[in-house]
């Protein structure tokens, strides 16, 4: 998979569900083939396409979308 495409499947997936997701839910429901995330990719998103990860339940982080965030594909 190559960045192109996880970018994409990580927004498109974000944008539908504005709640935001898990890493594992993303793995699971995209069927990522990482156990986790690439750092360098992670930061990649947050400045591309404004992805925003913030503490969740637990040990979680939960990924959003940052709402002035630019549609870049």
């Amino acid at each position: 998979m190559s960045y192109l495409e996880f970018k994409t499947s990580i927004q498109r997936h974000l944008e539908k569900h504005s709640s935001g997701a898990t890493w594992h839910e993303l793995r699971a429901a995209l069927k990522l083939p990482y156990e986790r995330p690439c750092p360098e990719w992670t930061r990649r998103l947050e400045k591309e396409i404004g992805l925003v990860r913030q503490k969740g339940g637990g040990r979680s982080l939960c990924w959003t979308l940052h709402s002035g965030a630019t549609k870049e594909s």
